[in-house]
């Protein structure tokens, strides 16, 4: 006799089950519409509902720390499925289910934010700025010109590395045009990204406490997020008129 499927769950609590991470472990060995659609419902349940508590708990405590990325935690979950349009990879699915905080008025993966995800064999918790636009980009990079040295020590805090490492920053192999080869801070210029990220055991999931713990290692990350942020913000404030060769001061 066949079992009977399991129609109505319990409400979401922020952090997740083993039967999660047990979903995720088969999604990865039947990467399919056939597999995944029947089992649709459990995915919601064990996954999407869960993260989207997760989410709402750390949002909340943004607002204390980070009140500039609060938004609906809808907006901030990722779909779970995979854009495979221009990508060898055709499988649908995505085998972790994730998060990012982007600042407000900046595009969702643009700019400096924070970050999260949870998959079989790992959760990432990560921020910064992973995918900025070409004028965020500059941005950055002319920012760190004059400010190279206190962004070195933002992430060198013991606190902060005490638990995170730095990204690889996916850099030039030469100085971007215009700017001084031999600028002591041409190795944070060179980068594409600028960031940290933790990676812990998948089971953290399952702690009771996971939101707040989340939360915990974001909230040590912000001073850089910030820092990160304020060229991009700068660069998009409306520059003053000029009258006659004079400031619109007058």
């Amino acid at each position: 006799m066949s079992r009977t499927v399991k129609t109505a769950f319990e409400p979401a609590v922020p952090y997740f089950r083993p039967e999660a991470l047990k979903f995720l472990r088969n999604l990865a060995r039947h990467n399919d519409r056939e597999w995944f659609q029947p089992r649709k419902a459990l995915f919601e349940a064990e996954l999407k509902e869960p993260m989207l508590a997760v989410v709402r708990k750390v949002t909340d405590a943004m607002l204390e720390f980070a009140p500039q990325h609060v938004r609906p935690a809808e907006k901030s979950l990722f779909r779970i499925y995979r854009d495979t349009r221009f990508a060898s990879d055709k499988r649908p699915y995505k085998t972790h289910v994730a998060a990012w905080w982007s600042h407000q008025g900046l595009g969702k993966t643009s700019g400096a934010g924070y970050y999260f995800h949870v998959s079989a064999k790992e959760v990432m918790i990560a921020a910064g700025a992973y995918m900025p636009e070409k004028d965020q980009l500059a941005a950055i990079r002319n920012w760190l010109l004059k400010n190279h040295e206190e962004f070195r020590k933002l992430i060198a805090k013991p606190a902060v590395r005490k638990v995170f490492t730095e990204f690889d920053g996916n850099a030039l192999t030469r100085p971007p045009k215009g700017f001084p080869a031999e600028h002591p801070g041409m190795d944070l210029i060179k980068c594409r990204q600028w960031g940290l990220s933790a990676t812990l055991p998948a089971e953290t999931a399952l702690d009771k406490n996971f939101a707040a713990m989340v939360t915990k290692y974001l909230k040590l990350t912000t001073p850089m997020v910030d820092a990160l942020n304020a060229p991009i913000a700068a660069a998009l404030k409306p520059q003053k008129k000029v009258l006659f060769g004079l400031g619109s001061g007058f």
